[in-house]
């Protein structure tokens, strides 16, 4: 009895793959498809009684999938909510986003989904296995609307968050994207007037036999030190670069300090800082708009709003929520949200129409932070120019002073 228990508990966990198969029906026409199961004589055996007569059966490789993103998850959220508001079977949804997604590695994973909810685990329990893809906020959503019978509601409402989300994060990175990008250009091609024009011109003035101007003496003393250690500057800032954001990965303390910073940055700390308060705002919405109970609610915002200040001031809001202190008041001993928020906030507890207010929030400060990334872009470019134009130009007149001395002399 024992054996035979444990044999079937081995059979339960085979690992289900996905095969194509060829075949023909009973009429000889020719048909094909796909279909997941424990291995090709599974596939055969079911097609069969199926009434087809299998010809080819081959295992479907992942191997040549690109890295899942957030807006492949996003892009799942919102087809998904659209099919089962259409009144769409969940698993016939999850074949007809899965097989039909352009990225291979999307498609295996909804597929695996897809193969443990038929097996009879619940849709937030399936999710719940893959956290790199599905944070604790999605899976407590989903398992609210799993419990109220609401799902297809808090699937729109996940599809929203996500895609308001992800148009934020697409806004911080493209203001920060276009002067580091700039910069890093700039860079290289002073390293290559360093490293092979100023030598060329050096070989030149060389013939003049005359003293060269202090600027030109300064490049080409540069451009030497340049030439003589270029291995060990570029080799010293790319493993400073490198190790740097290995730190900032994986060293709580360096993250703490790095969003710290980032909220004092001269420029860009408004930015960010507006971006943070509208995630925090957003996700505090959605969740409590769902049904889940505030304590609960605060322990998936803290970490949506991706900076350890707000996580920290979180977690104290949540201390205080627990020991009964009204949600306005903890926030404002937090001391991280301006006024007008906390003000919002209060007159939501008063109507008990938070999660309306705390939209309202969320809704102003990312049209601040549109706004303020519009303003940072126009601002920026006149910077960089004058930037580029002080290093890049500065080099060539001091390069060309020499021979400007000489036409004068002649």
């Amino acid at each position: 009895m024992a054996t035979s228990a444990s044999k079937g508990g081995k059979s339960s966990q085979v690992k289900e793959n996905l095969y194509s198969w060829e075949g023909k029906d009973k009429q000889g026409k020719t048909v094909k498809g796909e279909l997941r199961a424990g291995g090709e004589a599974i596939v055969s055996a079911t097609l069969r009684r199926q009434g087809v007569m299998v010809t080819k059966v081959k295992k479907k490789s992942y191997s040549s999938g690109q890295k899942i993103t957030d807006k492949d998850i996003t892009l799942f959220t919102r087809q998904l909510a659209t099919m089962m508001k259409a009144g769409v079977p969940l698993l016939q949804s999850f074949d007809i986003v899965g097989k039909g997604h352009a990225n291979p590695s999307v498609s295996k994973l909804l597929l695996d989904i897809r193969a443990d909810i038929e097996t009879g685990t619940s849709l937030n329990q399936a999710f719940r296995k893959y956290p790199l893809y599905f944070d604790p906020l999605f899976c407590n959503l989903v398992g609210a609307g799993e419990q109220a019978g609401i799902l297809e509601d808090l699937l729109t409402r996940l599809a929203i968050y996500k895609e308001k989300t992800l148009a934020i994060k697409a806004k911080i990175k493209s203001a920060l994207t276009y002067p580091i990008a700039i910069l890093s250009i700039a860079f290289i091609v002073t390293a290559v007037i360093m490293i092979w024009v100023v030598p060329a011109f050096k070989e030149v003035f060389k013939s003049f036999g005359a003293d060269l101007p202090g600027p030109t003496l300064l490049v080409m003393a540069i451009s030497d030190f340049v030439v003589a250690n270029w291995y060990l500057i570029f080799g010293g800032i790319f493993g400073a670069l490198y190790f740097f954001f290995q730190s900032w990965q994986r060293s709580l303390e360096m993250q703490r300090f790095m969003d710290r910073i980032l909220l004092q940055a001269p420029i860009f700390g408004a930015v960010i800082r507006k971006a943070t308060i509208a995630r925090w705002t957003r996700t505090l919405a959605t969740m409590f708009a769902a049904g889940v109970p505030l304590v609960e609610a605060l322990d998936s915002v803290g970490g949506a709003s991706g900076n350890a200040v707000y996580l920290d001031a979180t977690i104290k809001i949540q201390t205080e929520v627990t020991t009964g202190t009204s949600l306005t008041v903890a926030m404002q001993n937090a001391g991280v949200f301006p006024s007008m928020v906390t003000q919002m906030v209060a007159i939501g507890e008063e109507s008990g129409a938070l999660d309306g207010m705390l939209g309202k929030v969320a809704d102003f400060y990312e049209e601040e932070v549109d706004e303020a990334v519009a303003n940072l872009s126009a601002l920026m470019e006149p910077m960089i120019m004058a930037i580029l134009g002080v290093i890049i130009g500065g080099l060539v007149v001091a390069m060309y002073l020499p021979i400007f001395k000489l036409g004068s002399v002649v």
